[in-house]
């Protein structure tokens, strides 16, 4: 819980530091899988569009996105998209738990650390970041709402159309 406290209280400063904005190369990352597995990097998904979602067990609305993004990687992985979980509990079995109940269909990956979103400079939990085909972010979104899935599939399949 305190690791919890410190996290939202540093997602709660990030805007000071430098945010990643619309435009910019999304910082590459290789973690290990939150399973234990090998570790997955960003830059083995380049040539697609990918959706790059940092999420926590404690996280109220990820109970919410996480299978709507499963989903929607179900319905568009065929035309080269891909949602790439960044789990941040200090505990990665804390994950695991979460993902019992919320299985995914995607890669998710462990930074217990946060080592990878002071890179991306979070504003809040969840955070998103919608990336193109080149390493480009075009969309960053924060938190999530039921209600957000359809603005956030209709700018996936804009950016599934561009090559």
């Amino acid at each position: 819980m305190k690791k919890a406290l410190v996290l939202c209280l540093s997602l709660l400063l990030a805007p000071l530091a430098s945010a990643l904005e619309v435009g910019e190369t999304a910082p590459s990352f290789r973690l290990p899988q939150l399973d234990g597995a090998a570790k997955f990097s960003l830059k083995s998904l380049r040539g697609k569009v990918v959706y790059v979602d940092f999420w926590a067990s404690w996280c109220g609305p990820c109970r919410q996105s996480l299978p709507m993004l499963s989903d929607l990687r179900e319905e568009l992985k065929g035309k080269g998209f891909e949602v790439l979980a960044v789990n941040l509990d200090e505990d990665p079995a804390a994950g695991i738990a979460f993902l019992k109940e919320y299985p995914v269909s995607y890669p998710v990956v462990s930074d217990p650390k946060g080592l990878v979103p002071e890179r991306y400079g979070l504003q809040g939990m969840p955070t998103s970041y919608l990336i193109d085909r080149n390493g480009v972010v075009q969309m960053i979104h924060v938190g999530f709402k039921k209600k957000d899935m359809p603005e956030i599939k209709k700018a996936v399949v804009k950016l599934l159309k561009t090559k």
